[in-house]
């Protein structure tokens, strides 16, 4: 049964089912919740239109294409271009709604059979996560099912030095999962890490009164390769800005939680879905590269970073191939704006 519930003047539908992935939505009112609970449950329980029940992989990877259509098309260029045309052809033909985990399995050793590495079947595999979640939404969570037995046989993982990205499905599954067995506040400073690039002592440890309106500065105690800790004004772009502003004031802390426990909260949730080799410290990587793939200049970006040496970002910055072709520096949105840190509904702190 859904469970209906009013968050903060808006109605939250969630479904919880054995088997299916968990899902949830918010909306105005009360019946419009009601509704789109009944319509997923419908679906849960076979009763949906039919041709919905027989969707195959390839017909919700070409629905998912047309919604992308409307606001962040694929370019025919890009890297994920590739990776939904790979999919189409070796998933394309299974019913999205029967796919098991042997399949996965099945597909997985193929992938590797083809030279393809366990880093590169894992970007595949939350792609495949991503088309099924917001082209078939309601369909069983098949995917992070499979994450853990494909993990333990070595099929997906990390890329091996330090490179490592989240992608936009990992972080929607941690976010959703921070959302849901913890707090908002966590969500928060996921969000905030990966659009600030800050360490994870960075973000604990800001306060309210650090912040200079005006300017939209905030007071941070950073690392420094001769000094120890120095004190830096660092700029904060519109979607952190956000963020900061939306806090609570109940606290000094912005966002009160200690760096250990964000640390092992983050730990546990990648074992819990089965993300492999993400740290938290990956989204200073993350926000870094978001910020010169959005056509920051590296002085700008510097500023940002806190770095002091130009040729220590190159460390920091692994640009997706893909992004050349999709943004010009003279035209490209503000790098902060990227999908995988947009708002997301919010879940009242305790």
């Amino acid at each position: 049964m859904a469970s209906i519930s009013e968050i903060n003047g808006k109605w939250r539908a969630q479904i919880r089912r054995k088997g299916f992935k968990s899902t949830s939505r918010f909306f105005d009112t009360k019946a419009k919740a009601v509704k789109w609970a009944k319509g997923i449950e419908d679906q849960m329980d076979g009763k949906g239109p039919p041709l919905l029940q027989e969707k195959t992989v390839g017909d919700l990877i070409k629905h998912y294409v047309t919604l992308r259509s409307k606001t962040r098309p694929v370019s025919d260029s890009s890297t994920e271009h590739y990776t939904l045309k790979q999919l189409a052809v070796n998933l394309g033909g299974h019913v999205a709604a029967r796919l098991t985990v042997e399949d996965l399995l099945g597909w997985a050793l193929k992938r590797k059979d083809d030279g393809a590495g366990a880093y590169t079947v894992n970007c595949d595999l939350s792609k495949l996560s991503t088309v099924l979640r917001y082209a078939g939404e309601g369909l069983p969570d098949v995917v992070g099912a499979a994450r853990p037995k494909l993990t333990y046989l070595g099929l997906i993982g990390g890329g091996g030095t330090r490179e490592r990205r989240p992608t936009d499905d990992e972080i929607d599954r941690l976010r959703q999962h921070f959302l849901d067995v913890h707090s908002q506040k966590y969500v928060d400073a996921i969000d905030f890490a990966g659009t600030t690039a800050m360490r994870r002592g960075e973000i604990c440890a800001i306060k309210f009164e650090d912040i200079d309106e005006s300017k939209r500065l905030i007071k941070v105690m950073r690392k420094h390769p001769r000094k120890g800790k120095t004190l830096e004004w660092v700029p904060l772009l519109p979607r952190p800005w956000e963020i900061v502003q939306s806090r609570p004031r109940d606290s000094a802390l912005i966002f009160p939680i200690h760096p250990q426990t964000l640390s092992k909260y983050w730990t546990e949730a990648c074992k819990t879905l089965g993300i492999p080799d993400l740290r938290f410290h990956d989204l200073r990587h993350e926000g870094t590269s978001a910020l010169f793939e959005g056509g920051m200049p590296i002085q700008k970006v510097a500023l940002v970073t806190g770095h002091k040496k130009w040729e220590t970002l190159r460390r920091y910055t692994n640009l997706r191939p893909e992004s050349v072709h999709e943004q010009n520096p003279s035209t490209a949105p503000r790098p902060d704006n990227r999908k995988t840190f947009s708002p997301r509904p919010h879940k009242s702190e305790p």
